[in-house]
């Protein structure tokens, strides 16, 4: 059986269901970390693996240039943030996680400023 390279629908269900339980935990400050609650993460997405064994988070933070203390802070409680977890998801295996820094936002941002420069917008605009 050939594999795709899509998620099924198992690891999106659990991916949202870990990205709430993150959410939950990080909103009401839950991990008793006060760098953790000053720096506001927010979780933009949840990939999981395939055996459900591994989730990665995609995190940002609302304060400009505090993602590398934002990630420090994260990884330093991820065991205790791991625990937390484990009663919120109906899970059988609560995965491992790993928290990686979004950047979704600054590529789009990146490819919207090299669209409105001023070469791109000639040679656009001599094509139509």
């Amino acid at each position: 059986m050939a594999h795709s390279s899509a998620p099924s629908q198992r690891m999106l269900r659990a991916g949202e269901l870990i990205r709430h339980a993150l959410a939950e935990i990080l909103l009401r400050g839950e991990t008793n970390d006060p760098e953790l609650d000053k720096l506001t993460a927010s979780i933009v997405e949840v990939k999981i693996s395939p055996d459900l064994k591994i989730a990665t988070a995609f995190v940002r933070t609302l304060i400009v240039g505090q993602e590398p203390q934002l990630l420090e802070a994260l990884n330093r409680n991820r065991k205790y943030i791991r625990m937390l977890m484990t009663p919120k998801l109906a899970m059988k295996y609560t995965p491992d996680i790993r928290f990686r820094i979004d950047t979704a936002l600054d590529y789009a941002g990146k490819i919207d400023e090299i669209l409105r420069s001023p070469v791109v917008k000639r040679d656009v605009e001599s094509q139509d």
